[in-house]
């Protein structure tokens, strides 16, 4: 971080605070953040934002009691007062015997969090700059013929500082930058108009697309769009693109998160071990990548990362752990812990990637010769208990392993462990995400539309 001393501090005051009302162990947060957004529409300003922030939160442990609180203001009458509110929350809070800091000796030595390259070096867009970029996204998508309007092209720039701090003497933080770009184009008019849209974002600018790059691709998604129409209702392949493949997988993670097992609230409560996916994939979470948005070397409770699999060859490995849920189920943390100001620790994953396979997408299409692909999705029924599954969808037909027209206004559905074990992924694996998920292609699920 580039100044770190004002939130290290604020740490040190909270805790100071936490202990004088009485708190026996005790865990701060100091969090700085400031972003500019610049959104145009044809040719001209339409919003501009502005924010800059300061947050700080403490959480407070007694006799296996905790709460949780925040605020804006840090001057020390509101850090005595948010003590004290917490440790009288506490006293007030049920008992939980898991509830506990880390040990010192499983505390992270290396906190330097400067070689994940977290931090752009050049200087931060102005609004000036913010704008021009949005301009040329817009003017690439309007260039495109059978583009009617840009709904919107937007460009943000923003950094994030962040320090922990533990009673039980750990205390390191980071600042994370970030930059983004994107832009929704509108074909056709009325009941006949379409919509699609493409944006990006990176740690660094120097890694980001052009702002034309983005704005012809959100054209181009569009156009691909016009003449949608309803699917027939039936069993069929369906690809899900990797556009939105992460979300599938996304229902994996959620289901072996140490909070959900703990709570018994899991389709995968029992598969500890078990096949989750076919043979030969591979869930990996990295979060010392590098120049990557979620990569961090310490978690929430100071907790040093590490390489793991999730799933190994098909086999489910482990579960998503912080140390409270670790206890509730006899294992080790897996230095999982996420927190904001506001809350406890909660376990949650970093940078995933997902085993790619040797074809193409357009080999997966042509080899599943009737079925949907889909590329944008909508609201969710998920049972967390049993897996069974429905979303709204909208993608192309496929006939004979050829693309024929957009469709939209459909449902798909089916249970997510017989998905999941019916997966043929394609090698399109995407750069830059904080979820790396390959095109996927998932046997006879239900396909409801006209």
């Amino acid at each position: 971080m580039s100044d770190p001393l004002p939130l290290e501090a604020l740490t040190g005051r909270l805790l100071a605070a936490a202990a004088r009302a009485g708190a026996d162990q005790a865990d701060a947060v100091a969090l700085s953040a400031s972003a500019v957004s610049v959104e145009v529409r044809r040719g001209g300003l339409e919003h501009a934002e502005r924010a800059d922030g300061v947050e700080i939160g403490l959480r407070v442990l007694i006799g296996g009691r905790q709460a949780s609180v925040s605020a804006s203001d840090h001057s020390d009458r509101t850090i005595g007062e948010m003590a004290a509110r917490a440790v009288a929350m506490a006293r007030e809070a049920p008992v939980d015997d898991t509830l506990g800091l880390a040990e010192p000796g499983q505390l992270a030595r290396d906190t330097d969090n400067s070689r994940l390259e977290l931090l752009d070096d050049a200087p931060a867009p102005s609004p000036a700059e913010l704008q021009d970029m949005a301009l040329r996204a817009e003017a690439a998508a309007l260039a495109v013929g059978g583009i009617s309007q840009v709904e919107t092209a937007g460009a943000s720039h923003s950094r994030r500082d962040i320090w922990l701090a533990t009673s039980n003497g750990f205390s390191a933080g980071y600042g994370r930058s970030s930059h983004s770009l994107s832009t929704v184009a509108i074909t056709g008019e009325g009941l006949g108009m379409e919509r699609d849209w493409a944006g990006e974002g990176r740690i660094h600018a120097s890694d980001m697309p052009s702002p034309e790059d983005i704005g012809r691709l959100a054209a181009e998604r569009t156009i691909a769009r016009r003449g949608a129409q309803k699917p027939p209702t039936g069993a069929f392949p369906i690809i899900y693109d990797e556009r939105v493949a992460a979300g599938l997988i996304g229902h994996l993670v959620n289901a072996v998160s140490g909070t959900a097992i703990a709570r018994g609230a899991s389709w995968l409560r029992n598969a500890l071990g078990e096949a989750v996916l076919p043979p030969g994939f591979d869930l990996r979470e990295d979060p010392h990548l590098l120049r990557q948005g979620n990569s961090r070397l310490f978690d929430a409770e100071g907790l040093p990362t590490a390489p793991r699999l999730i799933v190994q060859d098909g086999i489910l490995k482990g579960w998503t752990l912080d140390l409270a849920t670790g206890r509730k189920l006899g294992m080790a943390s897996t230095a999982s812990a996420m927190r904001g100001a506001g809350s406890p620790p909660a376990p949650g994953v970093t940078n995933l990637e997902l085993t790619p396979g040797r074809q193409t997408r357009d080999e997966l299409i042509r080899d599943m010769g009737r079925g949907l692909v889909v590329t944008s999705m909508l609201g969710a029924s998920v049972n967390p208990t049993t897996g069974d599954y429905s979303r709204g969808a909208a993608g192309f037909w496929v006939e004979n392993g050829q693309i024929t027209h957009a469709v939209n206004e459909c449902t798909i559905a089916g249970n997510l462990r017989d998905m999941l074990m019916h997966l043929t992924a394609a090698n399109d694996l995407p750069d830059w995400r904080a979820m790396r998920v390959p095109s996927l292609l998932v046997e006879g699920m239900t396909v409801a539309g006209g």
